[in-house]
């Protein structure tokens, strides 16, 4: 239950914070010049015509459904990946923050167990990830619900998939933080962290196009332990359309990234376990 109360009080600080304030509002605003600037005529569930701010943008009779796919796939990619960059600067200090001298000597003189000062915080991340990409998500479907008459929850699933592959970037930047205690350092590493990633994801072509070699082989172990996090982002788009998804292998990529998560929450709680504070 300490838990949650620590992850509560994030919650609270983060909207206290210019970053947090910022997102909402711009979200908002990009949300609001949709409904004002998107115009979409449909005719018995085909859309006839797409204009933006008065400009003809498609003039092409499709199924509505069908037209709004693409919108749908580069929302999921918006998600994923702007959620991410955002997530690296706005989330770096966090725990920084939470270990800086006084602070932690405070909080640990309250009855709360060290590990539940790193879960909480990880949890309190997470959902804040978890609310901003639902929040973006849900206006963007009631937008396009409302002009359409096209509902559905598939992009909604697109952004919890967004925030999972997030949760394993930012388990590093806990471990990473409680190491170094800097912001800096925690952004750097969350930003190697999704680099190698999208790197991982795509093993089989590099490995196929390097020497055999000490290379070849470190690169072939370091990337089956990472994360495929542009396959994560792939399959979000996919899920976000409502195409079909191999679900045996979504699967085994979310096992994956919850592996990596739960490993690097792990490590960050035996390190900050060991400190002496």
């Amino acid at each position: 239950m300490r838990t949650f109360h620590v992850a509560a009080d994030l919650l609270r600080e983060a909207m206290a914070r210019k970053w947090f304030l910022g997102l909402g509002i711009a979200i908002t605003a990009l949300l609001l010049g949709l409904v004002g600037g998107l115009r979409l005529e449909v005719v018995d569930g085909a859309l006839a015509a797409t204009r933006l701010f008065g400009s003809l943008v498609e003039a092409s009779v499709r199924p509505a459904d069908v037209a709004l796919r693409p919108v749908f796939v580069a929302a999921s990619y918006i998600l994923f990946y702007g959620g991410m960059a955002f997530g690296l600067l706005a989330c770096a200090d966090f725990a920084p923050a939470l270990l800086s001298p006084g602070r932690i000597e405070h909080l640990l003189s309250l009855p709360v167990r060290r590990w539940e000062l790193l879960a909480g915080t990880f949890l309190g991340v997470v959902t804040l990830g978890l609310l901003a990409s639902l929040y973006g998500a849900g206006g963007l479907l009631l937008i396009l619900g409302a002009k359409t008459g096209v509902w559905t929850w598939h992009p909604l699933l697109a952004a919890a998939l967004a925030v999972v592959g997030f949760g394993t970037v930012y388990s590093g930047m806990l471990l990473s933080a409680v190491l170094v205690r800097s912001a800096a350092v925690s952004a750097a590493s969350g930003a190697l962290l999704l680099l190698m990633g999208i790197l991982a994801s795509y093993r089989i072509p590099i490995l196929a196009s390097m020497h055999h070699g000490p290379g070849r082989w470190a690169f072939a172990l370091w990337s089956s332990l990472m994360p495929s996090l542009s396959t994560l982002a792939d399959a979000a788009g996919n899920v976000a359309a409502a195409r079909p998804v191999a679900m045996a292998h979504l699967g085994a990529v979310l096992a994956g990234c919850v592996l990596f998560s739960g490993a690097g929450l792990a490590l960050a709680i035996w390190q900050f376990e060991r400190k002496d504070f």
